[in-house]
């Protein structure tokens, strides 16, 4: 195989808990309401993990319908990349969503930066496709936040919901490309404005040894900075990965960006000048789910008849780090 390899972006899958929370739920013990949700996020309801859930089920659901759509066998898949900041083991969950799958061939590994995480974890899978390291690769997208917020805070639960997205990616035929441009970046100065952080104990083990102990503590977040640093950069890299590509705007058929804030999503579309009618959005229903939104709303769109077979898609994934990127993709094969 040579180093030219392109990629085929061929099955998509998802997952969500069955429980809904709605705004008006919220409002049973928070001082919120549904109209002021809807006016500063666009979030009408999202979905949380009750005890019988796992992160792990819902990204091996997810996964599964993704090999399925591209017809693969677990045997087949090479490599599965988890991306997820909520894993239920520290030490990863990506080995148990590989045994899940019966997939005994793959290599198996998580990869954490937040709201970016799928699309960071997508564009990593594609370079080992590329290099000739391995031809079929399951990329993941899974969150629950829920587990993770303080639910006394009206300004930050009222964000976040549950989920997982996949997207199977393979080595492309005849010349095919999936992954048109793409781009990443972080600026850890700004770390401090989207943090899920340790808190450590100290511990005495004996008059000579401190220890610490601890455990991680709520999401915390400034809402306005994210929301700037968004709104600014965002526009930046999707424009620079356009040029990359030689693609206007005019030229895309979908707007897929991470589903934090609904203002997000139409200032992005506003300074591109991509017509709302182009910018998918599941916003309303499901939250932020964190590293799911960006698969989520594409298995939605695929599944619907929505995106179909090279429809040309600008995607942005933007978060905690704080971290963003882009990829121009291209969907499944012709």
């Amino acid at each position: 195989m040579s180093a030219a390899v392109g990629i085929a972006l061929t099955g998509s899958g998802s997952a969500t808990p069955s429980r809904t929370v709605s705004n008006d739920e919220l409002s049973l013990w928070l001082d919120t309401s549904d109209g002021w949700i809807r006016s500063r996020t666009g979030i009408a309801a999202r979905r949380v993990a009750t005890l019988e859930d796992s992160l792990e089920s819902l990204a091996s659901q997810a996964a599964r319908e993704a090999m399925d759509q591209a017809g693969w066998t677990p045997d087949q898949v090479e490599l599965i990349l988890l991306a997820t900041s909520s894993p239920e083991d520290l030490f990863g969950s990506a080995p148990a969503v590989q045994a899940a799958l019966g997939a005994t061939n793959a290599v198996a590994f998580d990869l954490t930066a937040a709201c970016s995480g799928f699309l960071f974890a997508l564009i990593t899978g594609a370079q080992y496709i590329r290099a000739g390291t391995y031809r079929r690769v399951l990329v993941v997208g899974a969150d629950m936040l829920s587990r993770w917020v303080d639910w006394q805070d009206r300004r930050t639960c009222v964000l976040f919901g549950d989920g997982a997205g996949a997207m199977a990616m393979e080595a492309a035929p005849h010349g095919w490309e999936g992954l048109l441009a793409m781009a990443m970046e972080t600026d850890g100065r700004r770390r401090h404005c989207l943090t899920l952080s340790h808190h450590t104990t100290p511990q005495n083990l004996h008059e000579q040894l401190q220890a610490g102990s601890g455990g991680f503590g709520s999401i915390t977040m400034d809402g306005q900075e994210v929301y700037k640093f968004a709104v600014q950069q965002v526009p930046l890299v999707l424009t620079r990965v356009l040029q990359q590509a030689g693609i206007t705007p005019e030229q895309l058929d979908w707007l897929l960006l991470h589903q934090a804030n609904e203002r997000i999503l139409a200032a992005v579309a506003q300074r591109l000048g991509i017509p709302a009618s182009k910018v998918l959005s599941n916003l309303q229903h499901y939250g932020n789910t964190s590293a799911a939104t960006i698969p989520l709303m594409l298995h939605g769109a695929v599944s619907t008849g929505g995106i179909q077979p090279g429809h040309l898609i600008a995607s942005s994934g933007f978060g905690a780090g704080l971290s963003w990127g882009a990829a121009l993709l291209r969907w499944g094969v012709t």
